[in-house]
């Protein structure tokens, strides 16, 4: 046992010596999805937070495509070394698995769970010109086959609340998918579909314009900057409740010393003030968890989901 202790001395300051070193240049949060929504927005709030704090440029490098698989296939292929990060969410890494017939990189196996960001519900938006103020009226015109909604494609998030909702409420309002969210509130401001879906910072700015008018929040509780917009749930559909997560993800072999810095300085950031604001703002909740604690999430969700998925009958080849 004596001689181990050498050793295990040698691993630990090993260990230490590599944290302090990190970052050594500058770091990348590929962002699988386009400019715009919650996780472009979210990552690069704590982006800015994490060069100030390490004194390395960290940049947020969009790669939309295939559902979000193009730039999370980048991270998996990456240096393993913490340099190169993975900004996704619920959408695309506890949902794709079930979804794609084939994957070209595993969503547990080839990812370290490194920290989540925030939690943040969707938000069911129509156009001003739509007759529907409420989800109970929403219903209304679902019954009497007037009501097509929009996602940014088959089995994204958008998709699967559409038809968790139709679920809900006994209704069948047609589906649209789109390449995209941005294309889906496109069309929901030029009157060709009726509602959409979406995450709270992709419609923030235009419920602030009244372009959109909010029906419901999928969360259990309402979202602290939006008060005035009620729950699902609180619209008569009890125990109504989606609130999806945002995370950090690191290439698979990624030194657990690595991991545990960037958890670290990411849930210090996490508590500052001025993230709080822009995060609430945002409508969502900054959401601390430690990397081992992330990787349970992971594995419960991809579970959940899995099943909302084989419920809706959603493929992509």
């Amino acid at each position: 046992m004596i001689r181990l202790r050498p050793l295990l001395a040698g691993l630990l300051l090993s260990a230490a010596s590599l944290v302090h070193a990190f970052p050594e240049r500058q770091v990348q949060i590929i962002v699988p999805q386009t400019p715009g929504g919650a996780s472009d927005t979210l990552a690069r709030v704590i982006a800015a937070k994490l060069s100030a704090k390490w004194g390395q440029p960290v940049v947020v490098e969009n790669r939309p495509g295939a559902g979000g698989n193009i730039g999370m296939e980048a991270v998996a292929r990456a240096k393993a070394d913490g340099h190169t990060l993975l900004m996704s969410y619920v959408g695309t890494h506890a949902i794709n698995g079930a979804l794609y017939a084939k994957l070209p990189f595993d969503p547990e196996k080839d990812f370290a769970a490194v920290a989540t960001l925030a939690t943040l519900p969707f938000v069911a938006v129509t156009s001003p010109q739509v007759p529907a103020k409420s989800m109970a009226e929403l219903v209304e015109l679902a019954r009497a086959g007037r009501v097509t909604y929009g996602s940014a494609g088959n089995g994204s998030v958008n998709h699967l609340l559409g038809e968790m909702f139709n679920a809900a409420a006994g209704v069948s309002m047609t589906h649209v998918p789109y390449r995209g969210a941005a294309g889906a509130l496109t069309d929901l401001m030029g009157g060709q579909i009726q509602v959409v879906f979406t995450s709270m910072p992709s419609v923030a700015g235009h419920i602030q314009k009244g372009t959109v008018r909010p029906l419901a929040v999928t969360s259990a509780k309402r979202a602290a900057a939006f008060a005035s917009i009620p729950t699902i749930a609180e619209s008569g559909f009890a125990g109504f409740d989606v609130t999806p997560w945002f995370g950090l993800f690191a290439p698979a072999g990624t030194p657990p010393a690595v991991v545990a810095r960037i958890n670290r300085d990411v849930n210090e950031a996490l508590r500052a003030a001025d993230v709080v604001e822009k995060f609430t703002g945002q409508g969502a909740e900054p959401y601390l968890t430690t990397p081992e604690q992330f990787a349970d999430v992971l594995k419960r969700d991809i579970g959940t989901w899995s099943k909302i998925v084989k419920a809706s009958g959603a493929k992509v080849d």
